[in-house]
């Protein structure tokens, strides 16, 4: 009894967590001038994509390869998937989840990009559907809040970009709201969707594994592509460089 409100109360900080870090920075948008936004931004992009890349590197893929060791290649096929996959599902969302912000024009004002928050939408879902438990236990997984702080990472110069958008097209913080809230939600219901609906087929069937692999090659993507376009002239920025170095650290000592 003890040990299962032990993990509801974990669960919940985690789906906390999740969804204060959308709609917290969704929210400095609307308080914070544009120009200051930026400064902090690139810095935080790069934190987060190194964080990312290395915790794919250390955690995600050897997991993945732990549960599939019979078969291993299979999991590299679906890390393929997931990779190439994002970059087709980069084609709706234009690069929101590294925090790209497309002006729009005359004709897209007052209007939602209604594939952009689909496409946003179901990549978060994706991330947040491999935090799950411990296989055939009530307990939490050794890495699990390293991955839901990574996810949550990821997530705010996401939040920051799709608030800015909506905001360019609908003016009013007050109708940005609620699209934030569906993005907010996305990743914890993932997180549910899997711990409490299909956990045992999940771990039952291989399906968690290739999910991992699926994940983690949206993953190297994303992360990648973050970290070449802070330095897109392969300048040595010592405030990116540093934040660089800040996230890998970080997902080493989370993640060991």
């Amino acid at each position: 009894m003890l040990q299962a409100l032990l993990f509801k109360s974990l669960m919940w900080i985690a789906i906390v967590l999740l969804t204060a870090a959308v709609l917290g920075a969704g929210l400095l948008v609307s308080r914070v001038p544009a120009a200051r936004t930026a400064q902090w931004l690139k810095p935080l992009l790069a934190f987060s994509g190194a964080y990312l890349f290395a915790l794919t590197i250390t955690h995600i893929l050897p997991e993945a390869l732990t549960l599939l060791p019979a078969t291993p290649q299979r999991v590299g096929y679906w890390v393929l998937a997931g990779f190439f996959g994002q970059l087709l599902l980069e084609v709706l969302s234009q690069g929101i989840e590294h925090g790209h912000v497309h002006a729009p024009d005359a004709t897209e004002k007052g209007r939602v990009p209604l594939l952009l928050v689909l496409a946003l939408v179901v990549h978060s879902v994706l991330e947040g559907s491999i935090l799950v438990r411990g296989a055939g236990s009530g307990e939490i997984g050794e890495h699990f809040y390293a991955l839901v702080l990574g996810v949550a990472l990821h997530h705010v110069p996401a939040a920051v970009a799709l608030a800015t958008l909506l905001r360019l097209r609908l003016g009013s913080f007050r109708r940005v709201l609620p699209w934030l809230l569906v993005f907010a939600l996305a990743s914890p219901a993932g997180l549910v969707f899997s711990n409490y609906i299909v956990l045992e087929q999940l771990l039952g069937s291989g399906v968690y594994a290739a999910l991992l692999g699926f994940v983690a090659g949206t993953f190297l993507h994303v992360s990648t592509t973050i970290l070449f376009e802070t330095s897109p002239e392969h300048r040595l920025n010592w405030p990116k460089l540093t934040a660089t170095l800040g996230g890998l650290l970080l997902a080493l000592a989370v993640g060991g």
